[in-house]
């Protein structure tokens, strides 16, 4: 996996499947090498029909308007919420939720060590706010270097 990067409310449909299929993936479900293997597992694992040009068209931005069946299978398959893709939901708790899920992930896959994130919870306040500075100021320097927003 890597380093898990929040997804923001405002991020794109095409965004949001790219940051489901990055960080996301089921353990259960090999991870795919291409569009073809996406949708196919999409396909297996919840019944609908999902083409690989769907997949591709999702993840590049030229479909922004689905059929909901096939976020209803996204959603399933990635087991999100259907507000995830824009419904009118609040989408803060929703993105905090799916951003915590990736988190525990990274701990399953062992690239965040669980002994740090309970020295964090161990942590005063104060100590954790100085952490957390730490922490955002390493984030907003990493995605300036990889010219993200």
């Amino acid at each position: 996996m890597g380093t898990v990067q929040e997804i923001s409310p405002a991020a794109t449909l095409a965004e949001k499947v790219e940051w489901l299929i990055r960080n996301l993936w089921p353990a259960d479900a090999e991870a795919p090498r291409n569009n073809v293997e996406t949708a196919a597992a999409i396909a297996r694992d919840t019944g609908e029909d999902i083409s690989s040009t769907t997949v591709w068209k999702l993840r590049t931005g030229r479909q922004d308007n689905p059929q909901l069946k096939t976020l209803t299978a996204l959603a399933t398959f990635f087991g999100v919420p259907i507000g995830y893709f824009g419904f009118p939901v609040e989408a803060g708790p929703i993105d905090d939720d799916l951003t915590l899920k990736a988190l525990r992930r990274e701990v399953e896959h062992g690239t965040v060590r669980p002994e740090v994130l309970r020295a964090l919870v161990d942590l005063s306040p104060e100590a954790r706010w100085v952490v957390d500075e730490m922490i955002l100021g390493a984030a907003a320097a990493d995605r300036h270097r990889r010219g993200a927003p």
